[in-house]
């Protein structure tokens, strides 16, 4: 059985870039950047920087708030895909 994983911790980096930790302590930077040129009505906000930036976690999922949100699961999924995550201590 997998273990469910969620986002611990995130840093902004800038320009659609977060840093995320991952309960399973895997961690790395993803570029969000798709979301601003999404064409879906959800997704529109995300054409601001700023909105971007209005991120939190909610029961750890990236959350907006119009209510758009990202499965942890997918987005660990394809960051570990893409060979983006480490392991880093929990002090990092």
């Amino acid at each position: 059985m997998r273990e469910v994983v969620h986002v611990r911790r995130f840093e902004k980096l800038g320009a659609y870039r977060l840093k995320l930790q991952f309960t399973d302590g895997l961690a790395g930077e993803w570029d969000f950047s798709t979301l601003a040129s999404d064409p879906r009505p959800v997704t529109a906000p995300f054409r601001d920087p700023a909105y971007f930036d209005k991120v939190f976690l909610d029961f750890g999922a990236l959350t907006w708030p119009n209510g758009f949100d990202w499965s942890p699961e997918a987005l660990h999924a394809d960051m570990a895909a893409a060979g983006v995550l480490k392991f880093e201590t929990a002090a990092a």
